[in-house]
């Protein structure tokens, strides 16, 4: 992953992104019936049961808004939630409010149902050395708000995007005419380049792990689309050699025997894009 300095840049383009686009020139709705010197006080209600998450990111989108806006927080990020909590009051003026309203809404809805998610994949694998990795399926233009709830959620953040990690898939491996090719061509371009990566290899068959073993430089091993046997099987070939994960539509119910093969990552995109919004609301007190 990222340093934790570029996650938080991330974090600012992405409010002031979602600003811009919703905010523009002004909130003339606001603008238009109350007036500029008013103050006001609003309640986020949870209206919904699971996890809460984006609570911190709320904080500095109102922030961002009006510095003067003040936030009393009853519920922290993680916390598990049922209808009709309060999880923070925000007072101060009324029309900064409502300018941050919908952000800080769509934001903690889409975070509080992957933190909620996540936790549940987590809880599968309660027992087990097995941690729960995050993907690159994200939504565009949202990706740190979308890893950001995975970690509040217990997940492990996978590689933040193409720049932080060498990630040789069937892809590469193909274009560059094998995997022992693809692996020492990464190593010479991270030579070259001075880049300290690590470097991930995707595994179709007991073959290419066969290969793989027969390398240097490799940090995991990506067990993809293997059935439970095989991946059991694959594991006690790669005999703790490398770090091993388990990829390939892998869901709530498969988790947890993917799990018990003895990997010690279980990737899913589903943490990301397969989630259905929290219901929550921010209502004027």
């Amino acid at each position: 992953m990222i340093s934790q300095a570029q996650f938080d840049k991330e974090i600012e383009i992405i409010i002031a992104n979602a600003v811009r686009e919703d905010v523009g020139e002004g909130d003339h709705s606001s603008l238009a019936c109350i007036p500029a010197s008013a103050k006001g006080r609003a309640k986020l209600l949870v209206k919904d049961n699971g996890l809460i998450a984006g609570v911190e990111f709320a904080k500095q989108v109102f922030h961002y808004i009006d510095k003067d806006l003040k936030v009393e927080t009853l519920i922290e990020d993680g916390s598990e939630v049922k209808k009709r909590d309060i999880v923070f009051y925000v007072e101060g003026s009324s029309q900064s409010i409502l300018k941050a309203e919908r952000l800080v809404l769509n934001a903690m809805q889409r975070m509080s149902a992957i933190a909620t998610k996540t936790n549940e994949f987590v809880k599968k694998l309660e027992g087990t050395n097995t941690k729960i990795l995050d993907t690159r399926k994200t939504t565009p233009g949202i990706r740190a708000l979308e890893k950001w709830a995975v970690k509040i959620g217990g997940g492990v953040n996978h590689r933040f995007a193409l720049y932080d990690m060498i990630m040789l898939k069937d892809n590469h491996i193909d274009f560059a005419g094998g995997i022992t090719q693809a692996i020492n061509k990464a190593k010479s371009y991270l030579q070259e380049k001075n880049l300290d990566l690590k470097i991930v290899v995707e595994a179709r068959d007991f073959d290419e792990i066969k290969e793989i073993l027969k390398c240097e430089g490799v940090y995991r091993i990506l067990i993809d689309n293997f059935s439970y046997n095989d991946t059991r099987s694959a594991v006690e070939l790669i005999n703790n050699r490398f770090l091993t994960e388990s990829s390939g539509g892998i869901t709530l119910e498969s988790v947890r025997k993917y799990a018990e093969c003895g990997v010690d990552f279980v990737s899913s995109g589903a943490l990301t894009h397969s989630v259905y919004n929290m219901d929550l609301s921010l209502k004027a007190v």
